[in-house]
């Protein structure tokens, strides 16, 4: 067994086989990762709402109590048993407020957990905190009113990207081993792209959401795993997925484990097809060197084994923008209204682009909303019968490098004017309006060497263990451009 510094550095699994094995108590765990916060959190930020010390570190030792070798000890809850964890500001954790990362719901404390953080606590993770986010999840930028910004991990002078920003953060500093995120627009796979760790999109319904204030129509966001290794993201999802009839779209099909053998590993990617979308033939506007990084990923894959080959996208994507734009303003809407409700003076404490949804969601109509759901139908059934070619789809996560912290959006990508603050995020959108699994694997940096970026996979339909396997295939070519870690991190 490594030092704990060392169990710190490395993977989730690591760690839970030395707590499990008793290497190394809770408490040292406990001890050791709240050091790590008060080192780097007042510069990054990326850890919000903490909760004391005293009481974190008596939950670590009830955990080591329950692991005592002796006959009234009921042993270990799980595999994150004594493992800290800080759930991101949009999911409920009893104790904690859920503010989205605004002043208005600062002192909005839940009911209950979360259905994927109670999965989470009844694994055995000890909750410290909750990570940072952009106000309600909007932008792909972490900063807010609240709390403040997120810088990236590798070059604090930009964006960490969002809205699982802080989470990001979080592990590629290592003041998490295993992160949860949501994904509504890349919020899982923008800022693991941009902070050189794996971000998971499960598959729709993958994770149940539970409880939210509608279960039927808003589905394009879903909760997911982060984490430094493919195996420790697919275990994350293991505990976080899984039908709950309470969730009525949720997915029951899922496998006791999404974690990858050292076989698939080793041979996932021999002759899988992946279908190279690029740019979409120029529809994207791209800053220049995101491409030849990504084709450069697409080519260890290609080494080894696979067949990766540039297609079309073969359906219109000024169509599906527009129609992205009506469920996105459906969805979104309602949630800051429901925010400012009997409080019209509050509208000074949201910002811009969260009031720009709400005031256009004011007058959509059913029309509207079904014929953009005519076209997502559409779009859905052209991926699908595409994707019965391909084992997967091959998209950079970003369109940008990480931008200046200070600004809130990109106004403009390689000389094309962005027409809306998401517009520079549109690479995103085909995996979440399909409901498909996508995952963001690291694939290196811009020519200076400071900001990373990533690679989007997009599997097929319900196709996450498979999705996983091919990460895991192209995470064992990369082991040591991934054994990398952002310099702040390092501690004496």
């Amino acid at each position: 067994m490594g030092s704990l510094r060392e169990l710190l550095d490395g993977s989730a699994e690591a760690l839970s086989a030395a707590i499990q094995r008793r290497q190394v108590s809770c408490r040292e765990v406990m001890a050791a990762t709240l050091a790590r916060v008060d080192a780097l959190n007042p510069r990054f930020n990326a850890i919000v709402n903490r909760a004391a010390p005293e009481t974190l570190l008596a939950q670590a030792d009830q955990r080591d109590a329950e692991l005592a070798p002796r006959r009234s000890a009921p042993g270990s809850r799980g595999w994150l048993h004594g493992i800290p964890q800080a759930i991101k500001d949009t999911g409920h954790a009893e104790g904690f407020p859920t503010t989205f990362g605004s002043p208005l719901l600062a002192q909005a404390f839940p009911a209950r957990d979360s259905r994927f953080v109670q999965r989470m606590k009844a694994a055995g993770c000890i909750v410290i905190g909750k990570t940072n986010m952009p106000e309600f999840g909007l932008g792909s930028h972490t900063y807010n009113r609240l709390f403040g910004g997120t810088p990236n991990a590798w070059d604090p002078t930009v964006s960490a990207g969002g809205s699982s920003g802080g989470a990001a953060v979080s592990l590629a500093l290592r003041l998490l081993p295993v992160a949860d995120g949501s994904d509504f627009m890349g919020s899982l796979r923008n800022p693991a792209g941009w902070n050189h760790v794996f971000g998971l999109r499960p598959s729709q319904g993958r994770v149940p959401a539970y409880p939210k204030p509608e279960l039927f129509v808003s589905q394009l966001g879903t909760d997911g795993p982060m984490g430094r290794t493919v195996r420790d993201v697919a275990a994350l999802l293991s505990t976080q997925a899984g039908h709950d009839p309470l969730a009525p779209l949720s997915l029951s099909d899922a496998p006791r484990s999404f974690v990858p053998t050292p076989r698939q590993a080793a041979t996932a990617a021999r002759g899988a097809r992946i279908g190279w979308l690029g740019d979409l033939g120029g529809h994207l506007a791209m800053e220049p060197g995101i491409l030849p990084v990504c084709e450069q990923a697409l080519q260890v894959l290609a080494d080894a084994g696979a067949v990766v080959e540039p297609i079309p996208l073969g359906f219109s994507a000024a169509q599906l923008w527009d129609a992205w734009l009506v469920w996105r303003r459906a969805l979104v809407a309602p949630s800051v209204a429901a925010a400012l409700a009997g409080r019209p003076e509050a509208r000074v404490q949201v910002k811009p682009e969260a009031l720009w949804e709400m005031d256009r969601g004011q007058d959509l109509s059913m029309m509207a909303f079904m014929q953009a759901a005519q076209v997502r139908s559409a779009f859905h059934s052209h991926l699908v019968q595409l994707m019965a070619r391909y084992d997967a789809l091959a998209l950079p996560v970003a369109q940008v490098w990480p931008f200046d912290q200070q600004l809130t959006w990109p106004r403009s990508i390689n000389g094309r004017a962005m027409d809306t603050y998401h517009r520079w995020m549109e690479v995103t959108l085909y995996a979440t309006f399909a409901g498909l699994p996508a995952i963001s694997v690291p694939a290196g940096f811009d020519p200076s060497g400071r900001w990373p970026m990533g690679l989007q996979l997009i599997g097929r339909p319900q196709g996450d263990a498979a999705l996983l396997a091919l990460a895991a295939a192209y995470e064992t070519q990369v082991l040591s451009l991934l054994s990398n870690r952002p310099a702040a991190s390092c501690l004496p």
